[in-house]
């Protein structure tokens, strides 16, 4: 299983924006991470969610702890992933 870490891209799998992707911006604790998508990519808005919600991906964006939606969406267009992102994923 791939870590928790700052850039990557994970799947929401509970609660209303299930089946979205999103990045992770900031590790809290041992239970916690920070997440956006950004809202005006996939739908997820910047939150604090608890790691058995997110279900981890092989990728990962280049980018600081706390960055901001306007760097994290940067990082993904240059990546060439903003197509990759809007797509919901099956929930597991």
């Amino acid at each position: 299983m791939p870590a928790i870490e700052v850039g990557r891209v994970c799947v929401k799998v509970a609660g209303r924006e299930s089946g979205r992707k999103c990045v992770i911006v900031d590790v809290m604790d041992k239970s916690y991470v920070v997440v956006t998508g950004p809202k005006k990519v996939t739908g997820v808005k910047r939150r604090r969610v608890n790691i058995n919600h997110v279900a981890p991906t092989e990728d990962v964006i280049p980018i600081k702890r706390g960055a901001s939606d306007d760097e994290v969406t940067q990082m993904i267009e240059a990546n060439g992933k903003i197509e990759e992102m809007a797509l919901t994923a099956k929930p597991m």
